[in-house]
C-alpha cells in the first residue's frame, strides 16, 4: 500500500517499540520513516512530508507536546495529522492537552494492533482533517509546564516507592524491579531536562515581551 499522499513517519525513542511500530505498519503495506526524537522529526520534515505522523510523548531533545507545537506552527506543516501514543502521560488532562495541540488521536499504549490500524485507516481515508490553530505560545508554556510538573512528581513518587521495595525483595523479583526503577529514573530525567528548557524558553519569552 503506498499512500499518494506521502510516507507515515513514526517517532519513538524506545528501539523495540520503534520496530514493533515499523514491523506492523510495513506488514499493512505502508511507507515507513522513522525519527527518535521530535528534534531529528523535524530535521526529517525538512526534505520529506508525510501524510501521518504517529509519535510518542515521552522522548529526549525534544518530546512529542513540544514536537506537535512546533509542527502545527509552522504552516509548511501544520496540516499533517498526528497521533499521539503515550503510556506515561494518560490522564484525562493529558489527553486534552495533547488534543488542544491539534493532534488528531490519543492513544494509550499498550497498543491495541487492530485499533491502532483501523484509526490510521480512517485517518488517511479523509480528504480533509480540521486541525485547530496551534495554542499561542504563552497558553502553550503554561499547559506544557503544568503537565511535566505533575508528571515529574509521579515519577519521583514511583522512584520512592521502588526504593523502599527493593530491599524487601527476593534476587529473583528484584531482577524485574531494578529494570523498571532505571526506566522510571531515565523517565524522570527526560521530564527534568524539559522542564530546564522550557524555562529557558519562557524567560526568552518574558525578555521579548518587556
Amino acid at each position: 500500500m503506498t499512500n499518494p499522499r506521502g510516507p507515515l513517519l513514526v517517532v519513538e525513542d524506545i528501539p523495540n517499540v520503534l520496530e514493533l511500530l515499523e514491523v506492523t505498519l510495513r506488514f499493512q503495506g505502508y511507507e515507513v520513516i522513522s525519527a527518535h526524537n521530535g528534534q531529528e522529526a523535524l530535521e526529517i520534515l525538512e526534505e520529506k512530508t508525510p501524510a501521518l505522523i504517529i509519535t510518542d510523548i515521552l522522548m529526549p531533545k525534544l518530546d512529542g507536546f513540544a514536537f506537535v507545537q512546533k509542527l502545527h506552527s509552522n504552516p509548511k506543516t501544520m496540516n499533517i495529522p498526528v497521533i499521539f501514543l503515550s503510556a506515561t502521560y494518560v490522564t484525562p488532562e493529558d489527553r486534552t492537552f495533547a488534543l488542544s495541540l491539534g493532534a488528531s488521536r490519543f492513544i494509550e499504549k499498550p497498543i491495541d494492533t487492530e485499533e491502532f490500524l483501523l484509526t490510521i485507516a480512517e485517518l488517511l481515508s479523509k480528504d480533509q482533517i480540521t486541525i485547530p490553530a496551534p495554542l499561542a505560545q504563552p497558553q502553550f508554556y503554561s499547559g506544557y509546564r503544568k503537565r511535566l510538573e505533575i508528571k515529574l512528581q509521579h515519577k519521583n513518587r514511583q522512584i520512592a516507592r521502588i526504593e523502599r521495595l527493593l530491599p524487601t525483595l527476593d534476587e529473583e523479583q528484584r531482577a524485574s524491579f531494578e529494570v523498571l526503577y532505571e526506566q522510571a529514573l531515565r523517565d524522570r530525567h527526560e521530564i527534568q531536562v524539559e522542564l530546564e528548557a522550557l524555562s529557558d524558553s519562557i524567560k526568552k519569552l518574558n525578555a521579548n515581551d518587556q
